[in-house]
């Protein structure tokens, strides 16, 4: 009889009492013959009524309570060291914010059952806009200041099977615990808020390869953009680019992000330059703006002669 496959679901939450019940209810629809999952919550200070109304409704699902300081990178953190004690074959780390196809796990693990040593990350999709790829595939560029992700891509422009991409990010990402034994969790010292800028990079150093699975779908919130550094006051940018670590311009974070996450150093210390540069000149964002933008080349022409795995 072969050994059942088992999943561990991770999030960390924060004050989204309904926005994580419904992430719980898409989960408990998931289609899961051929793997178990346990699905585990770090409540991190949520004075929603959180904690209370998911063990009402989902009692089987673990609850652990944090004090409002661990923040997403060590909420994670502390949801995979309680995840290892079930002894699961993966952990499926995401945002709260996740509405899965009822198949997208089962086809993340088939994806990471079929091809040893990767990472899976599935085909994020938005809530409003089903069609719209979202966060997926993202490429780097030095000019940009960083990893530059698409606007552009949907279902219909991706390609038909997984391909490889150079970082995944955390919103929905399936791990294998030989990975997280190996490479290490999170690093939540440089990066409380942002551990995945340079988690899957790391992985990928390390020889495991990142794929995304187009058959995976999970649906999920749009980022909330952070107003241009331009338009704050003296006192909201000192904050912002040197004190805040949690701030998204924040520049220590920005240049360990670019340090540790980039294909390589000296890549990573220029686009640190670059960002630097756009918050003077007060262009963090022109990758927003169409008259900057790119025209975007489907991503199934940009991969049609890449095979996985490779030949």
């Amino acid at each position: 009889m072969e050994k059942e496959i088992r999943v561990a679901i991770v999030a960390p939450v924060h004050n989204r009492k309904e926005t994580t019940l419904q992430c719980l209810r898409s989960i408990s629809r998931l289609e899961n013959d051929s793997f178990s999952v346990q699905t585990i919550i770090v409540d991190d200070g949520s004075t929603d009524g959180t904690g209370e109304a998911i063990r009402t409704q989902f009692p089987y699902v673990e609850v652990i309570h944090g004090n409002g300081d661990l923040w997403f990178t060590e909420g994670t953190n502390v949801g995979v060291r309680a995840a290892l004690k079930y002894d699961p074959n993966y952990v499926l780390m995401i945002n709260d914010d996740q509405v899965f196809d009822s198949a997208a796990v089962k086809n993340m693990v088939e994806c990471a059952e079929s091809h040893p040593r990767s990472i899976v990350g599935p085909l994020l999709l938005l809530w409003d806009q089903p069609h719209k790829v979202f966060l997926t595939s993202p490429v780097w560029s030095i000019w940009m200041g960083g990893w530059r992700h698409w606007n552009h891509q949907t279902v219909w422009t991706v390609p038909d099977g997984p391909w490889e991409v150079d970082l995944i990010v955390g919103n929905c990402v399936l791990v294998p615990v030989t990975a997280i034994r190996e490479v290490g969790l999170m690093n939540s010292t440089l990066f409380p808020n942002f551990g995945d800028v340079e988690y899957t990079p790391r992985m990928r150093r390390k020889g495991w390869s990142l794929l995304i699975e187009p058959r995976a779908r999970t649906f999920c919130q749009q980022n909330t953009v952070p107003p241009r550094i331009r338009h704050l006051s003296m006192r909201e940018k000192v904050e912002a680019l040197l004190i805040d670590k949690k701030h998204p311009h924040n520049l220590r974070r920005r240049f360990w992000g670019s340090w540790a996450g980039a294909p390589n150093r000296l890549s990573g210390f220029l686009a640190f330059l670059a960002f630097v540069f756009r918050v003077l000149v007060g262009k963090t964002r022109d990758i927003d703006r169409p008259d900057y933008q790119e025209i975007e080349k489907p991503l199934k022409e940009k991969f049609a002669r890449a095979t996985w795995p490779p030949v």
